[in-house]
């Protein structure tokens, strides 16, 4: 018989027959690992563990709590739900199922909608399911078998899925006894790999995410490859749902959105105004220092800046459309960065001029799909925290190096302790339509920025064929304090624009020259900074950030008139203070002050009048006993002034 040499990732090589299954190589290293491996990598590829090898190569295994056999584990028990969905409701039809992080959903074309009670039946029979350890067997067929098959189960989405895949486009499905699904796969090799699963909720999501095509039932999940992970993770979810900035925007009144509005377009109530303002003023103190200049710029611009600035071209599909003013498109901005260029091209500019550094808290609309809004953390209004940076080659290294640090200035005052840059890069095949097509400039400015981000020491990874259309970028992941990521600031190397709006400043031999452009926004926009902080905070904003700093409580209406003076001592040196000055019982109004999650709550009562102090308690410190209100207005105006990082996160 035939023979095939693979080679394990300990570098050995081991012989099989010809035709052997990954299943079959994993057993004879260890009966554990059969046990464990869900899928197997071979070559490059990841595939069945039931698959035939006919070639010599290197392979090597994946368990569930891998990166890679994870989102194998996900995008099976999506399968297997939409197997039980089936089962349970032979009229659903069903649509797609895909892996995102830690979970999994699956869309279905169903009359109404599932109920709680519908998502314990179908996590029931998922269970039995899996226990009868049925195959996962892959399929691969013409496009004409494809479609007959599908057109038979009367699955309109799938063939719908079909009739678009290019005609070179392998096509492949994978069967669950009598349940089929169109996939690329791979899949775990049987229905008892799939142990420890968790149905999540259920919500409606157009299909493909486009609020004209037809509203379908959407299904969440999530799986993992052991229960304790499963646990671990299914508190963490609960944990979010506490700090869910949808929710607790609405009970902090921070924010809303309202239907006659319209969708994505936020309404910033007056605490939210606040916090707004707050992050606003940060942010105009660390630019003035760092040497920046703040312009202001229209809301809507002639669509022939955009065609010179190359959006129309590559950003069409995300702007509003065009407005049509005496004979003349145009459109609403998405973004400041061509207002800015024709700011820099205003004036005569030389090598004395630069770095020359444009900021503007710019409000931008861009159009995202209704089935794409999420709260504050994709609207289609956005206030930028937005600056451009025009600088000489030889200024490069240093203004990068200088917005990184800015960012970690950052998340020193808000308490964000892990981070990850991301150096988003092209790749040759989208040159001339993904990207604007200048290969040796690619190549050169990539280098530039990944010598820049070494020389700073930051920690970063790099994602080839993410980047901008006109060059590279940095995407800033943060973690909050519970664990969960959020995409959040960027930072974007220019090498093409500036051209193209003729941008040059005369260098120190007297010649003209193009300058690079740093597109850069720390603190992201207003709308998902704030909603970031809102569930890194769990709403318990550090001191300098609440909306209401200090909440003065009389024990009863006796004290209302020196609890008046009070507030207007407190007010006078600029602390946001209220006054309870309810008939309820002051038990009453500390629970009303911690439910507003109120960061200071100042008691007044007869020893505190005489006195004229009050007693302080604070959140997660509790009583701090009485203070005169000389110190206590010393020590909180030095608290907010140093924006210290008092919150409980």
């Amino acid at each position: 018989m035939k023979k095939i040499n693979l080679t394990f990732p300990d570098n050995s090589v081991h012989t099989f027959d010809y035709g052997v299954s990954p299943s079959e190589v994993a057993a004879s290293i260890g009966e554990r690992l059969a046990n464990d491996a869900v899928v197997a990598q071979f070559g490059d590829n990841l595939i069945d563990m039931n698959s035939s090898l006919t070639t010599d190569g290197p392979i090597k295994f994946f368990t569930g709590d891998s990166d890679e056999g994870h989102e194998i584990l996900l995008h099976s028990t999506a399968h297997l739900m939409a197997q039980a969905v089936k089962e349970l409701f032979p009229e659903v039809k069903i649509t797609i199922g895909p892996a995102i992080e830690n979970r999994f959903y699956y869309d279905f074309d169903i009359d109404g909608t599932f109920s709680e009670g519908d998502l314990k039946k179908i996590e029931e029979k998922m269970r039995e399911l899996a226990k009868a350890r049925q195959p996962v067997k892959r399929v691969e067929l013409s496009r004409e078998e494809a479609i007959d098959l599908f057109r038979t189960q009367d699955e309109d989405y799938k063939i719908e899925i079909i009739e678009e895949l290019p005609d070179d486009e392998v096509i492949s499905a994978y069967r669950q006894n009598d349940f089929i699904d169109l996939c690329r796969g791979p899949h775990v090799p049987h229905t008892g790999k799939l142990k420890h699963f968790k149905l999540l909720e259920s919500s409606g999501a157009y299909w493909r995410g486009d609020e004209r095509n037809k509203m379908l039932q959407r299904i969440y999940g999530t799986a993992f490859g052991s229960k304790k992970k499963l646990k671990e993770y299914l508190r963490f979810l609960e944990e979010a749902r506490k700090r869910d900035h949808r929710k607790l925007g609405k009970e902090l009144h921070i924010f809303a959105f309202d239907e006659e509005v319209g969708p994505g377009l936020p309404l910033w109530l007056p605490n939210g105004t606040i916090i707004a303002d707050e992050l606003e003023q940060l942010a105009k103190e660390k630019e003035q220092k760092a040497g920046y200049q703040r312009v202001r710029t229209p809301h809507l611009t002639k669509g022939k800046l955009y065609e010179k600035s190359g959006h129309l071209e590559h950003y069409k599909d995300d702007m509003y459309p065009a407005m049509d003013i005496d004979g003349i498109e145009y459109y609403v901005k998405p973004m400041n960065c061509p207002h800015h260029h024709k700011i820099f091209a205003a004036e005569p500019r030389s090598y004395r001029d630069l770095p020359l550094r444009l900021a503007e808290y710019g409000t931008c609309y861009r159009y995202e799909k209704s089935g794409q809004l999420f709260g504050l953390m994709r609207v289609r209004s956005m206030q930028m925290n937005d600056a451009h940076i025009y600088c000489s080659e030889d200024q490069f290294a240093e203004e990068f190096i200088n917005v990184c640090k800015m960012y970690l200035e950052y998340f020193e005052i808000f308490g964000i302790e892990k981070y990850q840059m991301r150096l988003s890069l092209h790749n040759k095949e989208g040159l001339g339509e993904k990207y604007v097509n200048e290969p040796e400039l690619w190549v050169k400015t990539e280098k530039i920025v990944r010598t820049a981000l070494d020389e700073g020491g930051f920690n970063y990874v790099e994602i080839p064929g993410e980047a901008a259309f006109y060059g590279p970028k940095i995407d800033v992941q943060v973690w909050s304090a519970i664990g969960k990521e959020f995409t959040l600031a960027t930072n974007q190397v220019d090498f093409a624009i500036p051209q193209r709006f003729d941008l040059t400043f005369t260098n120190s031999a007297g010649e003209e020259e193009t300058p690079l452009c740093i597109h850069r926004a720390p603190l992201s926009t207003h709308e998902r900074f704030i909603g970031f902080l809102i569930e890194h905070y769990g709403g318990d904003f550090p001191l300098w950030l609440a909306p209401v700093q200090a909440v003065i409580l009389p024990v009863s209406d006796k004290f209302i008139d020196y609890a008046r003076r009070v507030e207007q001592d407190i007010l006078k040196a600029g602390i946001r203070v209220q006054l309870n000055d309810r008939p309820d019982k002051i038990g009453a109004k500390i629970r009303a002050a911690e439910k507003s999650r109120i960061p200071v709550m100042l008691i007044i009562g007869e020893r505190e009048q005489e006195a004229e102090t009050a007693a302080v308690r604070r959140r997660f410190a509790g009583d701090l006993g009485p203070q005169s209100l000389t110190d206590l207005i010393a020590d909180l105006s030095t608290e907010i002034k140093q924006r210290r990082l008092t919150s409980q996160i």
